[in-house]
């Protein structure tokens, strides 16, 4: 059972100005930009020896009523470094898909299931090993379930959204959107690695079989 000031620290809700008030965070770390196969054979290495990847996409927001755009980035994050696929560049495919499809590899964020879909409309595949971060939360009637409030209760980091509404489907992305997107995906690893550290979350030792458990 969990100690009850873990659990008071992590259901307590911030408000928007507390979490306004923390220190701005975002990944410092290597980040590597996927723009062709052999980019991509020298990422997965470290994308298949990783038991858990950190997830998210990123899309070009559009402005106009009934019109939805394709993803244009993948963010897949390990231990070692961040993988930013840009997908103006190297077209969605089984060689990305067959990761996002490897049921021995978690991959892990908030509303993954949904961003999982809009690839499969791309190159069909069948996703496996989906964590959502906003899920455990939920079960756990945690108070803060999106990523840059699950930061901010586990962690008192306050993440930037700046960049969340730029246009990623150019063919150079700018540092900004590139700290931004590499801090989005490192960040949901951390948040997953500190739910399974308080008991929010268990992985069998004999696999990657994930079980999500009420605190």
């Amino acid at each position: 059972m969990l100690e009850q000031k873990k659990l008071d620290i992590v259901r307590r809700r911030l408000t928007a100005e507390e979490i306004n008030a923390l220190p701005l965070f975002h990944y410092t770390g290597p980040v590597y930009m996927i723009r062709d196969l052999d980019d991509w054979d020298r990422a997965l290495p470290d994308l298949r020896t990783s038991r858990v990847l950190g997830f998210d996409t990123e899309t070009r927001p559009t402005f106009r009523k009934g019109k939805v755009n394709a993803p244009s980035l993948v963010q897949l994050a390990t231990g070692n470094a961040v993988y930013l696929v840009q997908l103006s560049w190297l077209s969605f495919g089984p060689y990305i898909s067959d990761v996002l499809a490897d049921a021995n590899i978690l991959k892990v964020g908030v509303g993954i299931r949904f961003d999982m879909q809009t690839l499969t409309k791309l190159s069909p595949f069948v996703p496996a090993g989906l964590v959502d971060l906003g899920t455990i939360a939920k079960i756990n009637k945690l108070s803060s379930q999106g990523l840059r409030s699950l930061s901010a209760a586990f962690f008192g980091w306050r993440i930037s959204k700046g960049s969340q509404c730029s246009n990623w489907s150019l063919t150079d992305l700018s540092q900004r959107q590139i700290i931004y997107a590499a801090t989005d995906a490192w960040v949901g690893r951390l948040i997953f690695f500190k739910m399974k550290d308080l008991g929010f979350v268990t992985i069998k030792n004999a696999s990657t079989e994930c079980h999500i458990q009420a605190g």
